[in-house]
């Protein structure tokens, strides 16, 4: 769904940076988000395993409408959505990527028309895809519609929010209509939703028919205080769309198909005013509680479970390791946009092995095959041999009364083909075999 004004006024403060982020949410893992990765100084002894790596990695996409971008009214940083909440939840389950392909304002039909050339492989302009559209992205995804259908045949799971705008105009003229015009209007945009998702649908499993598809249903946004009197008229327009949906999955199912709905409908009721921006700004979009549900519910349909994460204080940092928290009395920390790790935790996190050389000042840790060294001080690493230049060196770190060797996280991981993200709004590092 969409607030036209709110959106036209903020959107070009951040769609340039929006677009760049949001296409692809799978940054290369270093501690801080600024930093270079370590994986662009590899050397030739780790290149071996980057197959390895890539088909690892659990692909999502998401295509959809402003939930899918995240919008919310008076932005002005990038969106933190359910997007981008289940990117980290991807995290905890092992390496992730998400591309994430929403448009601000689209209905399903515009969604129809954006999927066909997709499959088709053509560009579409924007008002192809959807007359007036105020996203100024819809034009650039147009443009890249081989590259977005690459990304869907890669992908392991599919993700769509869609259905706001198409049914939006009953807020506004629902109370103007009887309770007979209201249905006929509910059973007749409920009709076009469906034949548009269900061609969607059919074309997202040509492109990759192994993909898992899950698909929301869509919350009421109104609430009760706003109108009493047709509050419970909405609330049924939502059954009926939440039954049309779980209507198309069932067919959808019977033929062999992976794919489930994300029942957001119904953990909405009766808390419109505390999930959305109705309230405070008169916007039907999700608040940030709103989407950290919304992020839930897809977690929980998708995993079977959902983490509460919170980002890490001060100056400190939270490391996740094959999804698990480091419990350790040495705090990892930040140095130089760097994040550093004690090295006897270097065994905790990665079973490894560390042989400490007081007469150097080196660490030779050896996991797997490979074997990497690490000198108090010096500006480079060896990795299996071969030099890789760091932009801050390992030191010594005062804890207590002791002193502890500090080792930069990122470069050592990646160099023993470990997955690291580091995600800036959680102050947390991911690790993943």
């Amino acid at each position: 769904m969409k607030n036209l004004i709110s959106w036209k006024t903020h959107a070009k403060k951040w769609s340039g940076a929006l677009l760049a982020s949001t296409i692809l949410l799978s940054p290369i893992g270093l501690p801080v988000s600024k930093a270079n990765a370590a994986s662009s100084q590899a050397v030739d002894s780790v290149q071996g395993t980057v197959n390895k790596q890539d088909a690892a990695k659990y692909r999502i996409v998401t295509l959809g409408d402003s939930i899918t971008v995240g919008y919310e009214p008076n932005l002005t940083a990038l969106p933190y959505g359910y997007v981008e909440r289940l990117y980290e939840q991807g995290l905890l389950h092992g390496r992730t990527t998400v591309s994430n392909f929403g448009i601000s304002g689209l209905k399903t039909g515009g969604l129809k028309t954006f999927v066909d050339a997709i499959q088709l492989g053509t560009k579409v302009e924007s008002d192809a895809i959807q007359p007036n559209l105020s996203d100024p992205n819809a034009g650039k995804l147009g443009e890249n519609t081989v590259q977005i259908r690459e990304s869907i045949a890669a992908s392991n799971l599919i993700v769509l929010t869609i259905g706001g705008n198409d049914v939006a105009q009953l807020l506004t003229l629902g109370a103007t209509l009887t309770d007979q015009q209201l249905a006929e209007s509910t059973s007749t945009l409920l009709t076009s939703y469906a034949e548009n998702i269900n061609q969607v649908i059919q074309n997202l499993y040509k492109i990759n028919p192994a993909a898992e598809i899950i698909i929301a249903d869509q919350y009421q946004p109104m609430p009760e205080i706003a109108n009493a009197t047709l509050y419970p008229k909405l609330v049924e327009v939502s059954k009926s769309f939440t039954a049309t949906v779980d209507k198309l999955a069932g067919g959808f199912a019977a033929q062999g198909l992976k794919i489930k709905v994300a029942h957001v409908s119904e953990a909405f009721l009766g808390k419109e005013a505390q999930l959305t921006h109705m309230i405070s700004d008169r916007d039907f979009h999700p608040n940030q509680t709103g989407y950290e549900l919304i992020a839930k519910i897809f977690a929980e349909t998708i995993w079977g479970s959902h983490t509460t994460l919170s980002a890490a204080g001060g100056q400190t940092i939270n490391v996740i390791v094959n999804g698990k928290n480091l419990e350790t009395p040495y705090t990892p920390v930040i140095k130089a946009d760097r994040s550093f790790i004690a090295i006897q935790d270097i065994v905790q996190v990665f079973g490894a092995v560390t042989v400490w050389d007081a007469k150097t000042k080196t660490a030779a840790i050896t996991y797997g095959d490979h074997k990497l060294t690490v000198q108090i001080g010096a500006s480079h690493i060896h990795l299996d041999g071969a030099a890789i230049k760091l932009d801050t060196p390992a030191f010594l770190n005062k804890v207590g009364k002791e002193h502890k060797t500090y080792v930069p996280l990122a470069a050592i991981a990646q160099g023993f083909g470990l997955d690291v993200r580091y995600l800036e709004k959680l102050r947390t590092v991911f690790i993943n075999a």
